[in-house]
């Protein structure tokens, strides 16, 4: 009798240790697996939620809306106040805040990638809104906002006609032509016609 219990003791001794041990080891698994999550993938995830975030940017601006499109450097997004659509580089992405429950939901396993959006680069987009014409306004890291037309874009950097928001880019209304780094960009807003 006295050695039954022994024996159940030390059975669920051992049975406790093997738990712990596993559940350290499943610990541990789970952070290797996040350690390996890259940034773009908890983006796809949070896009594919269509949930608001809010993407804290450079001198504390901060753009508040729902992710739309994922691209090779930059996300697109409709901001919650306003029209249009926002075009933000990764590089200017300081932070993105969001609620416990959809940030849990961005650590799940990555959705596939849309082939072709995401091996769009920002220069291939802002060369598309060249063509269109499209008017826009551009927000630098500094905070200066400017609004105009996108004439060209290069590998690094976009010309921009300067003109006042909301008006078609005509030689006469042109204030001023600028070249912009895209390294200065914080946002890019699309401006409704």
């Amino acid at each position: 009798m006295h050695w039954d219990g022994l024996f159940e003791d030390l059975e669920g001794q051992l049975a406790s240790e093997w738990e712990a041990e596993r559940a350290a080891l499943d610990a541990e698994s789970e952070r290797l697996r996040i350690s390996r999550i890259e940034l773009r993938a908890r983006l796809r995830t949070l896009a594919a939620m269509t949930s608001s975030v809010t993407v804290e940017l450079p001198i504390g601006q901060a753009l508040t809306g729902r992710i739309d499109e994922i691209g090779a450097d930059w996300i697109g997004m409709t901001p919650l106040a306003g029209r249009g659509m926002s075009l933000v580089p990764l590089t200017a992405v300081r932070g993105i805040r969001m609620d416990h429950g959809a940030m849990l939901a961005s650590l799940d396993p990555a959705l596939p990638a849309s082939d072709l959006r995401e091996r769009m680069t920002l220069g291939f987009v802002l060369r598309d809104l060249a063509r269109r014409r499209i008017p826009v306004a551009i927000e630098n890291v500094d905070g200066h906002r400017r609004h105009g037309t996108i004439d060209r874009a290069g590998a690094d950097h976009l010309d921009l006609a300067v003109h006042d928001a909301g008006s078609p880019r005509r030689a006469q209304d042109v204030r001023a032509y600028a070249v912009i780094a895209f390294a200065a960009v914080t946002r890019i807003d699309l401006e409704r016609r």
